[in-house]
């Protein structure tokens, strides 16, 4: 009798399991996080390199770089997908199991991404003598990513969109953002991601300093 149930248990756990992951998934979190990690890996380029030449083709990179940086934050406003996940009929073994950490981690994952790429960017502005600008140019990432969070959330845009329909995307989003409304939603999104991103930063520094001590310690150790 135990092991009918144990089995009846896990066949329909199993169901659910496919159930939410046919329900929620439908290719959007790794289709989102590719997108997030393409500003990441070109921020490596532009940011890390030895050499500090821009050439025709950096500032290419560049802008690139920009129009694509929004999608590393833009994974925070999947949170609509969590709520879609938990629905009626799934079990609270899945939602909890399952469902919510899917969401949560690739949220994370995806505006780590951000955070690693505007580190990579204050590094370069200081290996360039301009640390005092390191603070106003991520104040003017997150401006330009709350602007772009918004036209992709709620205008549906995508960051190619400003190549091939350059025009359309100009014209509303002057629109929206001489309208109260759209303005307040992009001024609370910046707030956003800039709270997260101060907070996210400072986790991330702290384990870099922290692994680095342990190299540091391992090193010293082979000498004693």
């Amino acid at each position: 009798m135990d092991r009918i149930f144990a089995a009846r248990v896990f066949t329909e756990l199993s169901t659910q399991l496919v159930r939410a992951f046919d329900a929620i998934y439908s290719g959007w979190i790794l289709w989102n996080l590719f997108l997030a990690f393409i500003p990441l890996a070109l921020s490596f380029w532009l940011f890390r390199r030895k050499t500090r030449s821009r050439s025709l083709l950096w500032w290419i990179v560049f802008v690139v770089f920009v129009a694509f940086l929004p999608n590393a934050p833009y994974v925070l406003t999947d949170i609509i997908h969590l709520i879609r996940g938990i629905r009626p009929g799934l079990s609270p073994w899945i939602i909890t199991l399952f469902v919510i950490p899917v969401h949560l981690f690739a949220m994370l994952i995806g505006f780590e991404a951000y955070v690693v790429a505007l580190i990579n960017q204050g590094y370069y502005l200081r290996r360039l003598g301009a640390r005092q600008f390191v603070v106003w140019a991520e104040l003017i990432a997150h401006m330009l990513c709350a602007v772009g969070v918004y036209l992709g959330r709620f205008r549906r845009f995508n960051s190619w969109d400003l190549v091939t329909e350059p025009g359309n995307v100009l014209l509303k989003t002057v629109n929206d953002l001489t309208e109260r409304r759209p303005l307040f939603v992009v001024f609370i999104i910046f707030v956003i991601i800039t709270a997260f991103y101060w907070i996210i930063k400072q986790i991330t520094l702290g384990l870099v300093l922290r692994i680095h001590y342990a190299r540091a310690k391992v090193d010293i150790d082979q000498y004693l």
